[in-house]
């Protein structure tokens, strides 16, 4: 009995440990991103690589509370909630690619696709079609995937319209890189998640055709990766939202 115990417990401390270096790892690598010591990517890599040695350390927190099953050892508590721990951070890092599948491999968002607004003092990114290859490609998935982005018409002068929505960019958050009501040019830098991924967004604002107010263009580019999860097409939708509120 004593021989199956030992294997048994020493199972139980290396699926603990290994539970605690995972969470290590993810903490360190996010906080690092979020704070720019290393790049984005390199961070939520980290956070990927936590992710692989959870899974691992959930496999063998499994295996040790089966061996240990009827048993109320020291340190079972500890292991079941090691087992938990690991179960929900693979767990996330599996759904990653689900929610990927959903959406289309594209970065660059916007309400007009014929003619989108141009970033004058934010780059955009040099790998821009990365994932698409040409514009043509681009222009395809996005229609086939956001067909339902479209601009907005709101009443008020274009000088009005482009001071509401620089108001509404710095209320969300948003650091606001250029504010010019009069020629209806807004550009703005959005952090999402805890790691800070940056998302650069231009607005445009120009009369109605109808002369009854001013058309309000979109546009949102993140500044790494190829699929963005949907974010931008969703930010979007809820800035316009917002401002058509008012």
């Amino acid at each position: 009995m004593a021989g199956n115990t030992a294997p048994g417990q020493r199972l139980q401390g290396i699926a603990i440990r290994l539970t605690g270096a995972a969470v290590v790892i993810a903490a360190l690598g996010l906080t690092a991103a979020r704070y720019d010591m290393v790049p984005k990517l390199t961070g939520f890599m980290a956070f990927v690589g936590g992710g692989l040695v959870a899974a691992l350390a959930l496999v063998l927190g499994l295996i040790a509370l089966v061996r240990g099953r009827g048993q109320a050892g020291p340190g079972r508590g500890k292991l079941i909630a090691a087992v938990l721990v690991s179960l929900g951070y693979a767990g996330f890092i599996a759904s990653r690619p689900l929610l990927a599948a959903d959406v289309p491999p594209i970065h660059d968002v916007t309400t007009d696709l014929a003619n989108p607004p141009q970033f004058e003092t934010l780059p955009l990114r040099e790998d821009n079609l990365a994932g698409v290859g040409t514009v043509d490609n681009w222009r395809r998935i996005h229609a086939g995937a956001y067909g339902r982005l479209a601009p907005l018409t709101v009443p008020g002068t274009v000088a009005e319209v482009t001071a509401r929505a620089a108001r509404l960019a710095e209320a969300e958050g948003w650091k606001v890189a250029v504010s010019d009501p009069a020629r209806g040019h807004v550009e703005a830098t959005a952090s999402v998640s805890y790691i800070r991924f940056k998302d650069d967004v231009v607005i445009r604002v120009t009369p109605s055709p109808d002369g009854a107010g001013s058309r309000v263009d979109m546009r949102s580019v993140s500044r790494v990766g190829v699929s963005d999860f949907g974010v931008n097409a969703k930010r979007i939708e809820a800035f316009l939202k917002a401002l058509a509120a008012g």
